[in-house]
């Protein structure tokens, strides 16, 4: 696998300083309120695990399947949002963590769908940013890290499956997926 990455973008300690920070933040934020934090899978189940530990907090986890880009490295255009009927969040302080937001269309799609259940709040934690890439207006309470607009893997994030254990954040080499 690392023959092929082109280039390591974020180390494993930047990963683990800037997702302490967030945790930091997150606590800061919510320290008198109930939260519960939804993992968007699958690409961020590794932000997620290591973003609800650093939380100093009470936090309900939660988890939903949102995809958009179907082995593809771009965004279809489509969103599907499989798990939406089995979420119970009415009332709730809701935070949504996603690996990257690009277009903007998934998360978009998510928050108008959990805003028409009642939420009592609602944000939305990236570890990775490309607003280059955007095509939706989304805002983002919690970010890790902008990005460039390059074809990223690993942390969780992958290409056809492959590279989600990687313990950094690496450009995939072009030739991979052209």
């Amino acid at each position: 696998m690392l023959a092929d990455i082109e280039k390591v973008l974020l180390t494993e300690e930047q990963l683990r300083t800037r997702i302490r920070e967030l945790g930091r933040n997150i606590t800061a934020d919510y320290r008198d309120k109930p939260l519960l934090a939804l993992c968007i899978l699958r690409g961020s189940f590794v932000f997620f695990a290591d973003l609800v530990r650093s939380v100093g907090i009470p936090v309900e986890v939660a988890f939903m399947h949102a995809a958009s880009y179907f082995a593809d490295t771009q965004s279809s255009g489509e969103v599907q949002l499989p798990d939406e009927a089995m979420l119970a969040v009415g009332g709730k302080n809701v935070l949504i963590v996603e690996d990257i937001v690009d277009s903007g269309r998934t998360l978009n799609a998510l928050k108008e769908t959990l805003l028409g259940k009642n939420v009592s709040s609602l944000k939305i934690a990236t570890l990775l940013d490309k607003p280059e890439r955007r095509v939706v207006d989304i805002d983002v309470d919690y970010c890790g890290f902008q990005v460039p607009d390059e074809f990223v893997v690993g942390y969780g994030l992958d290409y056809n499956q492959r590279y989600r254990n990687l313990p950094y954040i690496g450009i995939l080499k072009r030739e991979i997926y052209n």
